[in-house]
């Protein structure tokens, strides 16, 4: 086992705002941050695995850009300008392939950037390269990748969750002081809780989709992910907001997440009304992460929180509900993928028809996991079934939905775990789909609501000395509650 946790000293190891500020009063420059960065990618992706493609070329000319820019006088393009940060290789960007960690798209360029990339670049924050994922980020370790699993900072022979472990693992290590996620059932704060750093699921359609390959359109949501909580809403800021050229961009103001969580950095959770989740107290979840999510509770309590039960009986119908719309919305938006337009082509030999260069190029651009989810998706949509599976499954996402929606006319937020367990070793659920999946229980209810949610690290487990993470969930459009606690409960546990 090699251990890659953050540096301890030098420009890898402060903050996101900390280098922000020093790049802005000059102290620093942009190129010798994001070269910092270079180089701990250079020294540690061979065993880490985090990145599919790192652009120095590209980081250290938007850099210059805007070292130039500030010496020039001008203001800097946003508060994080100047700070590189790691994109899920699921975000199209035109000066870097875009795979999904699938052979499918192996080599492929998009002709246009993804919203939350452009406005990444309009913010001045230069991008080190695309992070690994599970392919077309249907995975729970990010084993599924097409191009190996990624490995996990605090132990090289575990997960650093999935799918976005890429990501997580770059800030986890300090290859990168800030990343981009993309989370359908938790594939946000699930690596996050394993790799001890913050992970955002905003609110469904705060954050553009246009340019996010998507897997399940109704559940797919970008967010941020960094080392702090502060850190996680600067960049929230940066990517928030309305977009017309996605038709489930939501046009309302973005919450202030910023001051949100400078306000919460007090402490102070006097008047919190915090609930705590029935059906996320379950026998046989490890003892280990469960001491740590009890140690939480207690710390919001001993600051001022007020905790209540709260029953949502339809979250333990909710792993079933998820894994049918899930797979459906796959199997309808990975029919493009067909070898004809673009992507991996297979059996054009003038002798194959039309169909049978399709058949064949699925059959080899697809892995396993994304095969399984396709058929599944294709067989509960036919006819015969959609009533009895599809149609079944979306009336338990709207008792869902209803399930949270009265759970916040009680309490402000709810916490839980982010996983059942700590990182699990590399290979150990890769033959049982249903232990991986098991693994997203509580997660994925937020992806169903369509509400948002964090993880925030809440400690090394007692039995296995690896991380954990707590779970802040609040309602739709109240993401700063999320910044709020998850800020308090922070500066709680680190002092």
């Amino acid at each position: 086992m090699t251990e890659f946790t953050r540096p301890t000293d030098g420009i890898t190891s402060e903050t996101a705002a900390d280098l922000a500020q020093r790049i802005h009063d000059r102290e620093i420059t942009s190129r010798e941050v994001t070269q910092a960065y270079l180089d701990r990618i250079n020294d540690t992706n061979e065993t880490l695995n985090s990145f599919l493609h790192v652009g120095a070329e590209e980081a250290l000319a938007a850099a210059d850009a805007v070292d130039k820019a500030l010496d020039n006088g001008e203001k800097p393009a946003s508060a994080l300008a100047g700070v590189p940060l790691a994109l899920k290789d699921l975000l199209v960007t035109t000066d870097a392939p875009t795979t999904a960690a699938s052979k499918m798209l192996e080599g492929y360029r998009s002709p246009y950037d993804a919203t939350v990339t452009r406005r990444l670049r309009e913010a001045g924050i230069p991008i080190l390269g695309k992070t690994n994922l599970d392919e077309f980020a249907m995975g729970s370790s990010n084993e599924n990748s097409a191009y190996g699993p990624v490995r996990n900072p605090y132990d090289t022979n575990r997960t650093p969750g999935g799918s976005g472990g890429g990501t997580a693992a770059a800030l986890a290590s300090g290859q990168a002081p800030l990343g981009i996620g993309t989370d359908t059932g938790g594939s946000i704060r699930q690596p996050a809780a394993l790799t001890n750093t913050v992970g955002v699921k905003p609110t469904y359609g705060t954050v553009s989709r246009y340019g996010l390959i998507a897997a399940a359109s109704s559940l797919d949501q970008a967010g941020p992910c960094a080392n702090t909580v502060l850190d996680t809403a600067l960049l929230h800021e940066v990517i928030a907001g309305h977009d017309p050229y996605d038709a489930t961009s939501i046009d309302k103001a973005v919450p202030d997440v910023v001051a949100a969580a400078r306000a919460g950095a007090n402490g102070d959770l006097t008047g919190l009304k915090v609930g705590v989740i029935k059906q996320f107290e379950r026998d046989g979840w490890q003892p280990g992460v469960m001491e740590q999510y009890h140690k939480a509770v207690q710390t919001l309590v001993d600051n001022g929180a007020e905790v209540v039960e709260v029953d949502c009986p339809h979250f333990d119908d909710a792993l079933a509900a998820y894994y049918l719309i899930m797979p459906c919305e796959v199997s309808s938006n990975l029919a493009r993928f067909d070898g004809m337009r673009y992507g991996k082509r297979v059996g054009d030999d003038g002798e194959n028809s039309a169909n049978r260069v399709m058949e064949l190029s699925r059959e080899a651009g697809f892995g396993p996991e994304v095969k399984r989810r396709i058929m599944v998706g294709t067989y509960a949509l036919s006819v015969g079934y959609y009533d009895a599976y599809y149609l079944q499954a979306q009336r338990v996402r709207t008792l869902v939905a209803q399930d949270f929606a009265r759970a916040y006319e009680k309490v402000d937020v709810l916490v839980s775990p982010t996983t059942p367990t700590t990182a699990f070793p590399l290979g150990e659920k890769v033959e049982d789909p249903t232990a991986m999946y098991n693994f997203d229980l509580c997660t994925l209810p937020l992806n169903l609501a369509g509400v948002c949610g964090m993880s925030v690290p809440s400690g090394m487990a007692g039995d296995t000395q690896l991380p954990t993470g707590l779970q802040i969930m609040a309602p739709a459009f109240a993401d700063e509650r999320l910044y709020r606690v998850g800020a308090a409960y922070e500066a709680l546990v680190r002092n």
